[in-house]
């Protein structure tokens, strides 16, 4: 695959001093480590996800510098309401692994945590002491560290589960004896809350025993959390090669594809962050691969905004197969709505595609998917899959035609934000997407062959007009984006037709003007695609600016 980088020329700083920061980037660039020292107690929380689960881990570290955590596991197949874009099989676990552990008779204490890392999975090591026997009711607060113990915590890509490795060493001089216990936690739900009855829900250690750990050696163990249908049995995964794959998935996906370096590492290892939270959170539902923006809340379910306008569009840059197969997936559930009355499209298709949601109306719904499939469609560069979605895009850009107001702008109900704020009967948001639509469509119309008919009308509904200042032209930036977004006119009008004065100072008299004339006339017709003499009446140089748009865009 090839590697494609992201230069950028672009300078800033980071809004927060690297001084005082709890997190840094790891020596490798690869991800971020928070080495633990009087900064605590410290509270935090993320989410990763894998095909069939997600988990919220909720973690801190105390102000002993001892690590804690609770697990908010999420199954989006095990539905607990038919049709509910919130009903996925939720439960939290708090178990606590290394409490039960035997070291030479004794449980584990006064744990010190030194280091957090994140890169595709959290990792926290710490040291621990055992304490003392027969100290009597005083406990040894301050025993000499003898396990250096590594968590590591991540999902399985393509099975139910939540993974936890635990790597334990003997840091001290004298031989361990270490007991791993049998352990299950499990939980059977009310049937009468499941679509398909109860669920259980369990979680279990693999790997138990007593081992001894000469000073040096090393002793690994695993928890598993998962789920399952009441009936079914559970999963009996290999933890390391569930590791292996997650991090395959982070390095060739993630690491080697659409990278972005620019001064600034942070900004760097944000977006490498966002692509990793972007392509690990599609779920593989019955209804296709579906891009699930989690949060515990949103899961099996696409949407018009999240997925169709936002996400979907970006995959092909990432060259994630999977990535692309959840776009073209959630255009396709799309388009099954499709109508000849031009009703409007749900704003989401939930529980695995089996049903819809249309609570806030319109949103702008058709405008969002005709702008994101027709994006999709020219960065993916796929004939076949551009082709099955220009009906789609058609359909969408002529039910936005038909909401257009007096003034040209788009109706509908609300849009992303769902009414949080008023925003009338229309919208700008909405018509800005259509209006990119239209200019995207007219590319992927001429790519695909469409009758040159079609592109000309949605080039023509397209058009927008952009006023500017005389000086914008002195910047070769403002150019390259004008040249870039649309279409660039030279309104030509004579010097002695000019209004002198008017409080402007660059106008002030008719030998400042005659200046600006022969500093920015050479600019002005190198930049133009077309000069509209001005001479005459308003009317008149719209006429000649609409009939040089129509030449330019008949080419």
């Amino acid at each position: 695959m090839t590697r494609r980088t992201l230069l950028t020329c672009i300078f800033m700083l980071s809004a927060v001093a690297v001084c005082g920061q709890r997190w840094q980037i790891a020596p490798d660039g690869r991800g971020i480590v928070w080495k633990v020292g009087s900064d605590i107690p410290h509270d935090d929380h993320i989410e990763m996800s894998g095909e069939r689960m997600a988990f919220v881990l909720r973690w801190g570290v105390d102000s002993r510098g001892a690590f804690r955590q609770e697990r908010s596991l999420v199954f989006p197949l095990l539905r607990t309401l038919p049709n509910n874009t919130h009903a996925s099989l939720m439960y939290r676990m708090a178990a606590d692994i290394p409490s039960l552990l035997g070291v030479n008779g004794l449980a584990l204490q006064d744990e010190r945590v030194g280091q957090v890392a994140i890169d595709g999975a959290l990792e926290v090591r710490s040291l621990w002491g055992v304490g003392k026997m027969n100290v009597g009711s005083a406990r040894d607060m301050k025993p000499e560290p003898v396990v250096e113990m590594t968590r590591t915590i991540f999902p399985s890509r393509t099975l139910p589960l939540m993974c936890e490795r635990y790597m334990l060493r003997n840091v001290g001089a004298k031989p361990l004896t270490v007991s791993v216990p049998e352990f299950s936690q499990v939980i059977t739900t009310d049937p009468a809350k499941g679509v398909t009855g109860s669920y259980v829900v369990r979680g279990d250690i693999a790997g138990s025993g007593t081992f001894t750990l000469a000073a040096g050696d090393s002793l690994a163990f695993d928890a598993v959390f998962q789920a399952y249908p009441g009936g079914g049995e559970p999963l009996h995964p290999d933890v390391a090669a569930e590791f292996a794959a997650r991090m395959a998935f982070v390095r060739e996906c993630i690491d080697a594809n659409l990278v972005l370096e620019t001064p600034d590492p942070v900004i760097d290892t944000q977006f490498r962050y966002a692509k990793l939270r972007a392509a690990e959170s599609i779920v593989a539902t019955k209804g296709g691969y579906m891009h699930a923006p989690g949060g515990e809340s949103y899961y099996a379910a696409i949407w018009a905004n999240d997925q169709a306008e936002y996400v979907n569009p970006f995959f092909p840059f990432l060259g994630y197969g999977v990535g692309n197969a959840s776009a073209l997936n959630s255009f396709r559930h799309f388009a099954r709505f499709m109508n000849p009355a031009y009703e409007p499209l749900p704003s989401s298709v939930i529980a695995e595609g089996d049903d819809i949601w249309n609570g806030a109306g319109d949103r702008g719904d058709a405008a969002m998917i005709a702008c994101g499939a027709a994006r999709y469609a020219l960065a993916r560069g796929d004939r076949a899959e551009a082709a099955e979605l220009w009906p789609l895009v058609e359909w969408c850009l002529e039910y936005c035609r038909r909401q257009l107001t007096a003034d040209g702008v788009v109706a509908s109900d609300t849009d992303e934000l769902e009414g949080r704020f008023p925003t009338g009967d229309a919208n700008l948001c909405t018509s800005t997407l259509y209006y990119d639509a239209l200019l995207s469509a007219v590319s992927l119309g001429r790519e695909l062959g469409v009758e040159s008919a079609q592109t000309a009308r949605f080039a023509k509904e397209g058009r927008q007009l952009l006023s500017c200042g005389g000086g914008i032209i002195k910047r070769g930036e403002n150019l390259r984006a004008l040249h870039q977004n649309g279409v660039v006119l030279f309104l030509d009008r004579p010097l002695d037709a000019l209004t002198v004065g008017g409080g402007r100072p660059l106008s002030s008299s008719t030998e400042a003007l005659k200046k600006m004339e022969a500093e920015r006339r050479p600019l002005y017709l190198a930049a133009a695609d077309a000069v509209i003499p001005n001479s005459g009446t308003v009317e008149d140089a719209v006429t000649a600016a609409m009939e040089a748009l129509d030449e330019i865009f008949s080419h």
